[in-house]
């Protein structure tokens, strides 16, 4: 690769008679950490679907890992992009055993049948749910776990076919403090690893961003507010405009916090 990793220009889309995005450019190059900020609405998950090959938008154009949406085949692309979010869990079987849900990553299906694994599979299966605390949980299905297990289950599954870019999708929402707080310092771990993939997360709390993240997109009904680096966007006049009322910013040890002026 070149080292853009993703490239959208005047990218638009509509449905319903409804903009969804509007006029949205915006370059993510290798092993960049970039964080998706916005209220209910703006847009960010239809970004993240659009970066996923999920989604074909209604205008501009598309460049995912070098290949143009429209004129390559998607089903080719998206297994080298990994995807943890919602929508992938609410289509897991109620049966599948974790270990499965990880291991048919690699054929970037959902639901074990009668595919072959090597060990060489299962050993990296292993080596990720152990990375992310569950190594536990391996014979247990996915639909006994609790909501923190499952976030941590479905960005292991996400990281097993090794992809090229990373997408996490709210990955620390329904999480109870301790479990928010343990994950997004596992993610923190993630983001500082020089050999892990380009990563894009969405969160509508700035407390959610992992220390390590490099750039931050902020969106407002579909528009762009701010992007570039995160010490840059994440600033009292950029957060006042995105979610439409005063903020004050502050950050320690890495971590950053969001609160509205009284």
């Amino acid at each position: 690769m070149t080292g853009e990793v993703l490239q959208l220009h005047g990218v638009g889309v509509t449905r319903g008679g409804a903009d969804l995005l509007r006029d949205v450019t915006w370059t993510v190059n290798e092993n960049e950490r970039w964080v998706i900020v916005g209220p209910n609405g703006a847009g960010k998950t239809t970004l993240l679907q659009i970066a996923a090959a999920m989604l074909h938008p209604t205008r501009g154009s598309v460049e995912i890992l070098e290949e143009e949406i429209g004129k390559t085949d998607v089903f080719e692309l998206r297994p080298r992009i990994g995807l943890a979010s919602s929508a992938v869990a609410e289509r897991v079987p109620t049966s599948e055993k974790v270990i499965d849900l990880v291991l048919t990553a690699s054929y970037a299906i959902l639901g074990r049948w009668q595919e072959e694994y090597e060990s060489t599979d299962l050993t990296r299966a292993l080596a990720l749910l152990d990375a992310l605390g569950c190594s536990d949980l391996i014979r247990r299905t996915f639909s006994t776990l609790s909501e923190g297990e499952r976030k941590r289950v479905q960005i292991a599954r996400a990281l097993m076919p090794d992809p090229e870019l990373l997408l996490l999708d709210e990955p620390a929402a329904g999480l109870d403090l301790g479990g928010r707080e343990d994950l997004v310092s596992r993610l923190a771990g993630l983001a500082d690893d020089p050999a892990a993939p380009t990563m894009v997360m969405v969160t509508h709390h700035v407390e959610e961003v992992p220390d390590g993240f490099t750039h931050a997109l902020l969106l407002r009904k579909g528009e762009v507010v701010a992007q570039g680096k995160v010490d840059e966007v994440f600033t009292e006049e950029h957060l006042t405009s995105c979610f439409g009322l005063p903020l004050t910013i502050d950050r320690q040890n890495g971590r950053w916090y969001a609160r509205a002026v009284r």
